[in-house]
């Protein structure tokens, strides 16, 4: 695994860059094949953050540690990451017990977009997979959206969480 330690406004000291390595190379005991490891450590006033996206078998997994001292905020991330990884696995049993089973997710009732300025641009892979695999990526993420390919129709979808706990699926007319 390739665990890349960079810091913003604070400097990465070798011990602290052997502790958040050492947090980090735990998990490949629990997800063998995590590819790479992105740690971000930054300072704000007196809050330190700890930012961290596993990357595995084409699924990010990622997960931030805000607290007063920058080495238990590496431990909040860990134990945050820990909790994704097992919820992740979890998922995966009970997703192939029920694979094969026709899921139907309702569109109804998606999100107003408020008119504003785009302040941040983000390019990346779309993986072809299925409504199910982009709802876990998205849970992963913990992100209220997820942008992907569809693998059946070839599509580019949008899976959004709706109020009711639920998920949407906001899918192109052909």
């Amino acid at each position: 695994m390739n665990i890349i330690v960079t810091g913003r406004h604070l400097e990465v000291t070798p011990a602290l860059k052997k502790y958040a390595e050492k947090k980090i190379r735990r998990f490949d005991r629990y997800l063998s094949n995590i590819s790479e490891a992105i740690v971000t450590l930054s300072v704000e006033k007196y809050r330190h953050k700890v930012e961290v996206l596993l990357k595995a078998n084409g699924i990010l997994i990622q997960a931030e540690g805000i607290t007063g001292e920058v080495y238990s905020s590496i431990d909040e991330v860990a134990e945050k990451l820990e909790r994704q990884i097992k919820k992740y696995k979890e998922k995966l049993v009970s997703h192939r017990k029920v694979e094969g089973k026709a899921g139907t997710i309702n569109t109804e009732g998606a999100p107003i977009i408020e008119v504003g300025r785009i302040i941040k641009n983000k390019r990346f892979e779309l993986k072809p997979m299925s409504p199910d695999e982009a709802a876990m990526q998205m849970d992963l993420l913990d992100k209220p959206f997820f942008v992907f390919t569809n693998d059946n129709s070839g599509d580019i979808n949008v899976i959004y969480r709706r109020r009711d706990g639920n998920f949407g699926l906001i899918e192109p007319v052909r």
